[in-house]
């Protein structure tokens, strides 16, 4: 997927066909500008604010308890951008906003919103890590408050795939045991634990991350068969043909390639025969080139941020293919671009 400034006008279109546009701008400036009028909406309140009804920028500033010309401000702005519309003197939500940006809305990103102001803070320090190689690796440092902001951030960018999760990811008949990495969120292990009456999910987590999501597992009400267990994937012991799926979302990207082999060894000894491994990240080119932004973009923040970045397939199939592992079909996930599944199974 590729990030563009688009054309609104045949002037605009012809300055961009002649490369005359000042395109860097957009890429940076206007990006950054607006990224960050929308995540202030969503923590001041506006979008809440007019949840319900309609209202005039006296009424949304008294709600967000926030000054009404700056107020005023925020709003035209966020009528720019399509989040919020204006008719006379009263604001309303756009069906875009009412959407995503609401705490209760079903595909709500509030809460990525707000995690994004964290996210915010690890991206300020790309020039450190370009000099000197060391990520943040943000794991380590961040208090209970941002672990609880991280949790429910995961869980509300999770909200956006969950369903097609539920229906694509290839489960063994009659496969009861789900071995979940990294989920403390839980929504990926309960989309397809509802959608599988016969699996349970142990979800093998960090200490951390447990303590912030025991009330996103409590919210969904299947604590009976999603279970959490602290501990530390590299390390613990898997058992032997215990699993028939070991799923493993947005977390290799935190490993080094050696360390992702010796950790796909360790799961082919932990697999039943016929189960499968399955790994759901983004997934970049092998080779660099124009396009591609999201691949890049996430490759750049996961190397700074943790201890590596994301991979290839290519790159993903060979840890497997090392572990003994057979390829299976790799599937694309068509709610979020650039983001696949890729499989291996145990013969």
């Amino acid at each position: 997927m590729k990030l563009i400034a688009a054309p609104e006008n045949w002037l605009e279109r012809l300055a961009v066909w002649l490369k005359i546009a000042p395109t860097p701008i957009s890429d940076t400036h206007l990006s950054f500008m607006m990224a960050r009028t929308i995540m202030v909406g969503v923590k001041l309140g506006v979008f809440e604010a007019l949840a319900e009804q309609s209202r005039t920028v006296d009424e949304i500033a008294t709600y967000c308890s926030t000054h009404k010309t700056a107020t005023q401000t925020l709003l035209n702005t966020l009528v720019h951008l399509g989040y919020i519309k204006l008719r006379r003197d009263q604001y309303r939500l756009s069906t875009l906003a009412r959407k995503w940006m609401l705490k209760d809305a079903n595909q709500s990103l509030y809460d990525k919103m707000m995690l994004q102001f964290l996210e915010w803070e690890f991206v300020e320090h790309y020039e450190d890590y370009v000099r000197t190689g060391q990520p943040v690796d943000y794991h380590n440092y961040m208090n209970n408050q941002q672990w609880q902001i991280y949790q429910r951030g995961m869980r509300s960018v999770a909200g956006i795939s969950a369903d097609e999760v539920a229906l694509r990811t290839p489960i063994p008949k009659k496969a009861t045991k789900l071995l979940d990495f990294g989920g403390a969120h839980v929504y990926n292990s309960v989309a397809l634990c509802r959608r599988y009456p016969q699996l349970q999910s142990t979800i093998l987590e960090l200490p951390a991350a447990i303590e912030h999501a025991q009330d996103i597992l409590a919210q969904e009400e299947m604590s009976s068969r999603v279970v959490h267990h602290a501990g530390d994937a590299l390390t613990d012991d898997l058992g032997r043909s215990e699993w028939d799926v070991i799923f493993i979302s947005s977390l290799t990207h935190h490993f080094d390639d050696t360390t992702n082999i010796a950790l796909a060894k360790r799961i082919a000894q932990a697999l039943k025969p016929g189960g499968y491994y399955i790994v759901q990240d983004f997934i970049r080119i092998d080779t660099p080139k124009s396009g591609d932004h999201l691949g890049g973009l996430f490759n750049l923040f996961f190397a700074a941020t943790s201890q590596a970045g994301i991979y290839s397939e290519s790159e993903i199939r060979h840890w497997q293919q090392q572990a003994g592992l057979q390829p299976h079909r790799s599937v694309w996930m068509r709610t979020i671009p650039g983001h696949a599944q890729i499989v291996a199974k145990k013969i």
